[in-house]
């Protein structure tokens, strides 16, 4: 953790006592999350700018958003995703963690590493509400991945911001979806392209593989790779 953020902590600590709280619910490893980025639960920010709420299927937790549209949004078929949501593919929107304000159900939410199949809160871990059993999001060290469809939209054009880009993982799909989008074997942008995507992004990605090649074949290729691993 870095000195800010500890500083950060330290107060935010200070402040829970002054509200009351036992040392029980504040000191310790498993208690570190409360006083972190996107969770805070002893602050009030009230100059949050919420543009969009969601939560729970039971309604226990609730978020707001301020950012008006995901950084990124996708449809992800890999086989985690179709296990622990039970369903052939999630739809997923990439926001920063200051992008959310949880105003309700902080201790309702329940936790899952899937590398190590911990219920820790160890990031990159998955986040649940631990009543209803509703899929929160991913949260990474620096991102979080929602699941829109938890989110109230007011109207289509709302919804439509949400709007994913492509494919990851087609490779592993349980069902064709010819939407005209780009499909991934694997992580977007780091795979390769399915003969189903749009012929313009496959030509895109062709060239892109031309280059990195060219970038570690031929004349000075070996001092290029060299000077990349430095």
């Amino acid at each position: 953790m870095s000195p800010s953020s500890e500083n950060s902590t330290s107060s935010a600590k200070k402040e829970a006592r002054s509200q009351g709280h036992k040392d029980e619910d504040i000191e310790g490893d498993h208690n570190d999350w409360k006083f972190r980025v996107p969770y805070k639960v002893h602050e009030n920010d009230e100059d949050f700018k919420v543009l969009y709420e969601g939560g729970c299927h039971f309604g226990r937790v609730k978020y707001q958003l301020s950012r008006e549209r995901p950084l990124s949004a996708k449809f992800c078929h890999c086989t985690t995703c179709q296990v622990l949501h039970g369903a052939p593919f999630q739809w997923a929107a990439i926001f920063h963690k200051e992008d959310i304000n949880f105003t309700h159900g902080h201790h309702d939410l329940g936790w899952y590493e899937s590398e190590e199949k911990t219920t820790r809160h160890k990031l990159p871990c998955k986040v649940s509400c631990a009543y209803c059993r509703t899929p929160i999001m991913d949260e990474g060290r620096n991102m979080i991945l929602l699941f829109p469809t938890l989110i109230k939209f007011k109207n289509q054009e709302e919804k439509e911001k949400f709007n994913p880009t492509c494919h990851m993982f087609y490779s592993r799909r349980l069902v064709d979806i010819p939407d005209g989008l780009p499909k991934w074997t694997g992580l977007n942008d780091k795979s390769d392209l399915i003969e189903d995507s749009p012929p313009e992004a496959i030509q895109k990605r062709k060239r892109e593989k031309e280059e990195e090649e060219k970038d570690g074949k031929g004349e000075n290729g070996h001092e290029k790779m060299k000077d990349r691993m430095e």
